[in-house]
C-alpha cells in the first residue's frame, strides 16, 4: 500500500490496490503548478482514501487539482471522462517500488531542458 502527504502533513493519502506506472507530464499546466515536470501515478476512483482539507481547482472545462490549501503542495489530478485519480509521486512516503512509463505531452515541454532520446516519449 502506498501513502503520501503534502509538505505541511495536513492533507494525507492512502492508495489500496496496485497504483499504475507513473507518467512525467510536460504540459504547460503541469509545469506551472509543479515548477517543472509532474510526475504521477494513478488508481481507480474509490481507491484513494484522503483526508484532510483538500481545495479543487477547475484547471480546465474537464478536469480539476487538488492541493493542500496550508502549503500549496500539488498533489492530485482528476479527468471528469477517466475512472481513475492520479496522486504526485513527489509526495508518496517512502520507497514506491513504481518505475516512470515515460513522458507526455512532450510537444509543449519547456525549452530548458531535454529528455534522453532513449526515454519513451508521446508529444501529447
Amino acid at each position: 500500500m502506498i501513502t503520501g502527504s503534502c509538505l505541511c502533513g495536513a492533507v494525507t493519502y492512502e492508495a489500496k490496490g496496485t497504483p499504475g506506472a507513473p507518467a512525467a507530464c510536460h504540459c504547460t499546466q503541469c509545469r506551472k503548478q509543479s515548477g517543472h515536470v509532474w510526475a504521477s501515478s494513478y488508481v481507480d476512483d474509490g481507491a484513494l482514501d484522503i483526508k484532510g482539507d483538500v481545495r479543487w481547482f477547475q484547471s480546465s472545462p474537464k478536469a480539476r487539482r487538488g492541493f493542500c490549501p496550508i502549503c500549496g503542495s500539488a498533489l492530485f489530478w482528476q479527468h471528469d471522462d477517466d475512472d481513475f485519480i492520479c496522486f504526485s509521486t513527489g509526495s508518496i512516503d517512502g520507497p514506491t517500488g513504481l518505475r516512470l512509463r515515460g513522458h507526455i505531452h512532450t510537444a509543449t515541454k519547456g525549452d530548458y531542458y531535454t529528455i534522453s532520446a532513449d526515454e519513451p516519449q508521446r508529444e501529447t
